[in-house]
């Protein structure tokens, strides 16, 4: 339980009480998608009230920024800077990790939004959209702490310091019961290849562009992996 609360005081902005350990939760980076259906099930009982597709993508899109203190948001504009900058990999890399935002971040950050919006809200299953969207985005941000190796010290590298391969797998199990929703389970299983594909393409450009991974990235694959789901989702 220490674990899941450290977890939980890491990825949301929910008032828990004392902090826990951060340690706790670093050893066992593999629940990363217990907050997944914290977050997500909260925005799903939220809008589950609404009538309006418009309105409750945009309060579902609200609610799930909020619940995680736009943590992961924040690493998603950062990366977007670090992957509209030219130049070396040195300049990138600095790009990503200064404190200016940049037309890249902008761009990002409107960009994954727009999608993840337009797609909620052609959903006829919200609810459970937005839920499965969450959990999958939590399995992408296990798999890059997993695998990807750090290009600098920091959050990141600490995580992954703890991590083993072997954790991809009770990462991925948490997972399955999404297929209890009211969902196709084929849709499910489509949701899940998503999230492993996108922190695959991430893990490698990240690689390319910036040497490693570091908590920028993995935080922007949470954004990037619920908008991909959404989308996918919709269009299905």
């Amino acid at each position: 339980m220490k674990s899941v609360l450290a977890l939980l005081q890491f990825c949301t902005a929910l008032p828990l009480g004392k902090p826990v350990e951060f340690e706790h939760f670093a050893r066992r980076s593999y629940i990363y998608p217990l907050a997944g259906y914290v977050i997500g099930g909260i925005a799903a009982g939220v809008v589950a009230w609404i009538g309006s597709p418009a309105v409750g993508a945009a309060v579902a899109l609200a609610v799930v920024l909020v619940l995680s203190g736009c943590n992961h948001f924040d690493g998603l504009l950062d990366f977007g800077d670090g992957l509209m900058a030219h130049g070396s990999r040195e300049k990138r890399i600095a790009a990503m990790t200064d404190r200016t935002t940049g037309a890249g971040a902008v761009a990002a950050g409107i960009i994954v939004t727009l999608v993840a919006f337009a797609g909620l809200q052609s959903t006829t299953l919200l609810p459970a959209v937005i839920l499965t969207a969450e959990v999958s985005a939590k399995v992408a941000m296990s798999y890059l702490t997993t695998l990807g190796v750090p290009f600098r010290e920091g959050i990141h590298s600490y995580l992954h310091g703890f991590a083993r391969p072997w954790f991809v797998v009770p990462a991925t199990l948490l997972a399955l019961p999404l297929f209890l929703l009211p969902v196709s389970p084929m849709k499910i299983a489509l949701a899940l290849v998503a999230a492993a594909g996108i922190a695959a393409a991430l893990l490698a450009l990240s690689r390319h562009l910036f040497g490693g991974v570091n908590g920028d990235v993995v935080g922007a694959a949470n954004e990037i992996t619920r908008a991909g789901v959404i989308l996918l989702l919709a269009l299905l």
